[in-house]
């Protein structure tokens, strides 16, 4: 579907999203275009006085709540209240992620900071929500990959980079592993008939917050850096289109993979994307699943 945009988005009423990460860059459009078509949004972000900004902003029917995918007690609680108030669920768009530059720095469960949040946080929540998904009227999973995932390795004699940390290597890892992680979702889902769908998206070279904040504490050279980063970058409201693709065109099938379609999947109008042959292996999604069911003690499929 050549030029696909948000306008192609079909009328939402009557269905229920929850949008991680959602206060601001890919995760706030992707909710206010949610809202717009008619959804029922809710905003889980760990900052809930940005959350309640953004849903003035957005308008609509959207409500906020408070999620730390950092901590699992703090997921819990989030998928406990929600499950508590929502029968049914009809998409969730594990959106939310961080990428640092700094020093190694670890989750309140003890976890390398960038898998912590980025995978292991959205396999906790995906799994203590799938029953409230599965009684949603073709609901469906929808995770957030980045071209790095195409250059990444999981060790997993190290997988939580306590031998030899690289910043930016551990976020790739943390992104390969959320792919993996979509497509070994699509697989068991499948296998187990169930009605949820699991489709990926990545935004290419985006203008988001990330990144700027990502050099901060690297001072002027830093923040030049990022100003500079920033040049080569798509609009914000164009690399949310692969995410709302996956999440609301109706062909979408388990275990599809949207990106941009110009230079090198950077930027450009949304297409299907192509998976690192890591990220599409069986084997490796099964070990990568068997380790965070252990590592999270959420057990699904």
């Amino acid at each position: 579907m050549a030029g696909w945009t948000a306008d192609h988005i079909p009328d939402q009423h009557g269905r229920t999203a929850v949008v991680t990460g959602a206060n601001s860059g890919l995760g706030l459009v992707t909710a206010t275009e949610l809202a717009r078509h008619g959804a029922r949004v809710v905003l889980a972000v760990r900052d809930t006085a940005a959350g309640r900004e953004a849903a003035r902003r957005i308008g609509g029917d959207v409500e906020v709540r408070e999620l730390d995918l950092a901590s699992l007690d703090s997921v819990r609680a989030f998928a406990a209240k929600l499950a508590a108030d929502h029968p049914a669920i009809d998409l969730l768009v594990n959106n939310a992620g961080l990428v640092l530059l700094g020093p190694r720095r670890t989750s309140a469960d003890g976890f390398e900071l960038h898998i912590g949040t980025n995978m292991l946080g959205h396999f906790a929540l995906t799994g203590l929500l799938l029953d409230r998904l599965a009684a949603a009227r073709e609901p469906r999973v929808v995770g957030l990959s980045s071209i790095t995932h195409k250059n990444a390795h999981l060790d997993f004699d190290d997988l939580m980079s306590e031998r030899d940390y690289r910043a930016a290597s551990a976020y790739g890892r943390s992104k390969l592993a959320t792919t993996v992680f979509g497509i070994e979702l699509d697989r068991r889902l499948r296998a187990a008939g169930s009605p949820v769908v699991s489709a990926l998206a990545h935004p290419g070279l985006t203008r988001t917050n990330l990144t700027p904040r990502a050099w901060e504490h690297r001072g002027r050279t830093g923040r030049l850096i990022a100003r500079l980063g920033l040049l080569a970058t798509q609009p914000v409201e164009q690399g949310a289109l692969p995410q709302l693709r996956a999440a609301t065109d109706p062909g979408v099938r388990g275990g599809q993979f949207f990106g941009p379609s110009g230079f090198f999947e950077t930027r450009g109008r949304v297409t299907e994307a192509r998976l690192s042959r890591e990220a599409s292996d069986p084997a490796v999604g099964e070990r990568l699943w068997t380790t965070a069911e252990e590592l999270t003690g959420v057990s699904y499929l």
